[in-house]
């Protein structure tokens, strides 16, 4: 019998690392794909881009709105508890053999929090890693304790997973499937990329992502100041920025960047999602890549392109010699944009591995697992792993 295989996804940016094992999980023949659809895919503010899932030839199986409005941690609260009592309502018509969770969003507790309580099996992706600096951090670890399959993007995540008691034969470091598209999709040139967004590719190319660090107490617009006064001190290049997640304190952050964008002419575009394809396009074409989102850690150094890396929010994560942690002060940002650029950085990147590794299949290997792994009981059943005893 085909198993059912329900993959959440909540974001944009998640949904381009899902993409490749979706196809793969829709391709299989005894495998029967299950899309759930929530958060960010189903409002308008954020590119309703559930209709670019549909468009991609996925059917939605449910939909499962949950933002709340607001700009505040108690929106988001109440987020996730119309998402658990959406993702309940959904998997308990669905009866998936198994859900598909990737990452360490606020959509994907409260779907991890409904899958435990209905008895399903969850699978999690990219677990292990940290991001000291956002309240992701907590939820990706409460997710792999909820989880009883983990396909991890590096071996130092792998021994994570297992010190936190998850046992070994549960814990299959696959790498990172973001990096699939690379490998299995034609991307656009750079000319092609310019024409498509509107920008000169005459000018060299930054490429802006910035998310609040939603563990600090301040407001994340003084920074955000600071990072746009350092852009507009580099009139010469052209700006592709991607808007915030939902997260707290994000609508600021859009609203100033609208401004912002308004203010520097033709030279800046603002967007609410690339998508995967023109994104990856975009990092392979760029220059540089400036913010705090973890695809200037992962996806950008595969391309081999210098990230400068803001503040906090990505602390602790595994960082290349293509990656430049930065304060979030103008004079810092500017050192850091002129650095990325010269000859020396360059060639030490160049001799450089990138940490998360290279394209390798890894959509194709977590398709594998999901047809071969014992599913049910057997899966559901968690022993806690004990690390031994040092003397």
């Amino acid at each position: 019998m085909s198993r059912r295989i329900c993959i959440v996804t909540g974001s944009r940016a998640e949904y381009g690392l899902l993409y490749w094992l979706m196809k793969d999980v829709q391709a299989a023949p005894d495998l029967t794909l299950q899309v759930v659809a929530s958060a960010m895919h189903l409002a308008p503010e954020f590119g309703r881009t559930v209709d670019q899932i549909r468009a991609d030839g996925f059917t939605i199986d449910a939909e499962v709105h949950m933002l709340v409005a607001g700009d505040c941690p108690l929106a988001i609260a109440k987020s996730q508890g119309l998402g658990i009592i959406g993702f309940a309502d959904a998997f308990a018509r669905l009866q998936p053999d198994a859900i598909v969770l990737l990452g360490d969003r606020f959509e994907a507790l409260a779907a991890a929090t409904a899958a435990t309580t209905l008895r399903i099996p969850i699978v999690h992706l990219h677990g292990g890693e940290t991001s000291e600096g956002a309240i992701d951090e907590a939820y990706r670890h409460a997710i792999t304790k909820m989880a009883h399959l983990h396909c991890v993007a590096a071996p130092a995540y792998a021994r994570r997973v297992i010190q936190m008691g998850e046992q070994p034969d549960r814990v299959h470091v696959v790498g990172a499937p973001g990096l699939d598209t690379f490998l299995r999709l034609e991307l656009p040139d750079r000319a092609t990329l310019c024409a498509d967004v509107g920008l000169d590719p005459a000018r060299p190319l930054f490429v802006i992502t910035y998310h609040p660090a939603t563990l600090a107490d301040a407001s994340p617009l003084p920074a955000l100041e600071e990072l746009l006064a350092a852009l507009h001190a580099c009139p010469d290049a052209s700006l592709l920025i991607t808007k915030a997640n939902a997260d707290a304190g994000g609508q600021a952050i859009n609203q100033r960047l609208e401004r912002f964008a308004a203010e520097e002419g033709g030279r800046v575009v603002l967007v609410s999602s690339l998508g995967q394809r023109r994104y990856l396009a975009a990092l392979k074409a760029a220059a540089l890549v400036i913010g705090n989102s973890s695809s200037g850690l992962i996806e950008a150094p595969a391309a081999d392109v210098p990230t400068i890396n803001l503040g906090s929010r990505q602390a602790g994560r595994l960082k290349g010699a293509s990656v430049l942690d930065c304060a979030e002060e103008r004079a810092a940002i500017l050192t850091a944009i002129t650095t990325a650029q010269s000859a020396d950085f360059r060639a030490r990147m160049a001799a450089s591995t990138p940490p998360y590794g290279r394209p390798a299949d890894t959509a194709r290997t977590i398709c594998a697992l999901l047809r071969s792994v014992p599913l049910g009981e057997s899966l559901l059943i968690k022993r806690f792993h004990d690390l031994p005893e040092h003397p």
